[in-house]
């Protein structure tokens, strides 16, 4: 992330991977403030065994694409909302990537989607990880046949008083 007061919306990512099981960094890393280690970082993120990186950044929300320019990597865009724009600021920043380095981008403050898509990513390689995409996307279909059925039998009106 770029800054550390991007960490509460970054913390949906980390908890997916750790819902999931999977490995991740957590760094402070801002393409503004600290350009030389965001160089170094990105250069270096698949020699360290990275096989993703999610970057989150607000404001001008360099931090997405300059990663993305470094690395040979897939890279997650998370949109950290701002105050003064709410976010569209930085999702004009990391989806307006040039042609040949792309950059997945997520919706803003999405985090949690960000951490899914990776997870997703490292499941074409790892069955049992896939399983547990699997798995969880079960209990998504399961969670929204159980509300309809509770919808069925109470009627909208009494299910909205719920």
């Amino acid at each position: 992330m770029g800054s550390d007061s991007d960490l509460s919306t970054m913390q949906g990512a980390i908890a997916v991977c750790e819902e999931f099981g999977v490995a991740c960094e957590v760094a402070i890393v801002s393409a503004h403030r600290t350009p030389e280690r965001m160089v170094e970082y990105a250069q270096q993120a698949h020699q360290r065994g990275l096989k993703v990186i999610i970057a989150g950044a607000g404001g001008a929300a360099h931090l997405p694409g300059m990663v993305a320019s470094l690395t040979p990597l897939p890279v997650i865009g998370v949109p950290v909302p701002s105050r003064h724009l709410q976010g569209v600021d930085s999702l004009y920043s990391i989806v307006q990537m040039p042609a040949g380095i792309p950059v997945a981008t997520v919706a803003i403050g999405n985090a949690r989607n960000a951490g899914l898509l990776a997870v997703q990513i490292l499941a074409t390689q790892d069955a049992v990880l896939l399983e547990k995409v699997q798995h969880y996307r079960q209990s998504l279909k399961d969670t929204v046949m159980e509300k309809q059925a509770k919808l069925e039998e109470m009627g909208y009106q009494q299910y909205l008083e719920v």
